[in-house]
C-alpha cells in the first residue's frame, strides 16, 4: 500500500508542492493515480485534499501564490486580542477549490489529523472508507482543512457546524506519517511490509535560540518582535511543529526502514511559515531535493 504524508508548515507547504509537480511531469499522470491512501496536517492537508480533488500541482502552486499574499495581511501585530491573521481569505480560498463537497464524496482514503479544543482531544477528518462510528463525513472538505490549518494565535479556531472548535492538527501530528501507519494497520489490515510512505517535509529551520547572558526567557524569546513594527516570529510554534515532525520521521523509519522515504531539506535559516519572501527559495529547493533523490523516489513508485 503506498502512501502519501505531507507536513504542515504554512507557506512552506511550497517546498513539498514543488516536489509533486516533478513527480507529475515525469509520469504524466496526477499524483492522485499514483498512491493509495493520502494524509496532510495544515498546510499539508490543503495539498492532500487537492489531490483527492484530481486538482493539478501546477494549478496548486498559482493558488498558493496567488492566496499566500492575502491570506498572511496581519489584523492585528501581536495577537493579544485577536488571532494575528482572518480566515477570511483562507476560508475562501478552500470554499473555491473544494467547492460543496463533503468527505463522503471523496473517493480514496484521505486522512486529516485537527484537535477538538472543545473536548480536548486530538482526532482525524477521513474521507468515506469506513470508520462511520469514529468520524463524520459529513464534514464539509473546505470545513475539514480549514480546522486543520487554523494555527492558535495566528488564526481563530474553526467553528464545526456549532458542534465544536477545530484548531490546527500540527500540535499533535505535524508529520501525520503514523497516522497513515496506524490506518493501514487498523482498518486496512495490512501487514507492516506492505505499508510504504512517502513523506514530504516542508524544511528544516535553523531557529536560534542561542545562549545569551541577560535573557529572562519571557515571551519576547519565545515569540519575538521587531521594533517598531510589532511584527511577531513565530519561533516558538515553529520548534514545536519542527520537533514534533522530525520525532515521527525518526520513528517511522525505525519500523518500516526502506519502506520510509522522507523527503526534506536543510534550509539554512529561520523562515517563518507565514513570510511569504522565502517562496521562490523554497520552489527551487524542491526542485532540488526532486533532482538529487530522482531515482530513489522513481525506484518507490515503482516499487510493488
Amino acid at each position: 500500500m503506498k502512501m502519501l504524508s505531507i507536513d504542515g508548515g504554512g507557506i512552506r507547504g511550497v517546498f513539498a508542492i514543488a516536489i509533486l509537480q516533478e513527480i507529475e511531469n515525469k509520469y504524466k499522470k496526477p499524483i492522485y493515480e499514483l498512491f493509495d491512501c493520502f494524509a496532510g496536517t495544515s498546510t499539508g492537508s490543503i495539498i492532500a485534499a487537492s489531490i483527492t480533488c484530481k486538482i493539478s500541482m501546477d494549478k496548486l502552486m498559482a493558488s498558493y501564490k496567488k492566496y499566500g499574499k492575502k491570506i498572511f495581511v496581519k489584523q492585528a501585530k501581536v495577537g493579544f486580542f485577536k488571532s494575528i491573521y482572518s480566515d477570511r481569505y483562507l476560508r475562501r480560498f478552500f470554499q473555491k477549490a473544494f467547492g460543496d463537497l463533503s468527505l463522503s464524496d471523496i473517493q480514496k482514503p484521505l486522512l486529516i489529523p485537527a484537535v477538538d479544543i472543545t473536548h480536548g482531544k486530538p482526532f482525524v477528518h477521513r474521507s468515506n472508507f469506513g470508520f462511520q462510528e469514529e468520524t463524520d463525513n459529513s464534514v464539509q472538505l473546505w470545513d475539514a482543512v480549514l480546522s486543520s490549518c487554523s494555527a492558535p494565535v495566528y488564526f481563530p479556531p474553526n467553528n464545526i457546524n456549532n458542534r465544536y472548535l477545530s484548531i490546527d492538527g500540527g500540535l499533535w501530528a505535524n508529520n501525520p506519517s503514523l497516522v497513515c501507519m496506524t490506518e493501514a494497520l487498523h482498518h486496512f489490515q495490512q501487514n507492516i511490509n506492505e505499508i510504504n510512505i512517502l513523506s514530504l517535509g516542508t524544511g528544516q529551520q535553523k531557529i536560534d535560540f542561542s545562549i545569551s547572558e541577560n535573557i529572562d526567557w519571557g515571551i519576547k524569546q519565545w515569540l519575538p518582535f521587531q521594533l517598531p513594527s510589532l511584527k511577531i516570529t513565530p519561533k516558538l510554534l515553529d520548534l514545536a511543529l519542527h520537533l514534533s515532525s522530525e520525532s515521527v520521521s525518526y520513528h517511522c523509519q525505525l519500523l518500516l526502514g526502506s519502506q520510509y522515504l522522507r523527503l526534506n531539506a536543510e534550509l539554512g535559516e529561520e523562515m517563518p511559515f507565514d513570510d511569504i519572501e522565502f517562496i521562490e527559495q523554497l520552489i527551487a529547493l524542491g526542485k532540488e531535493v526532486y533532482s538529487k533523490e530522482v531515482q530513489i523516489i522513481q525506484n518507490f513508485i515503482e516499487s510493488n
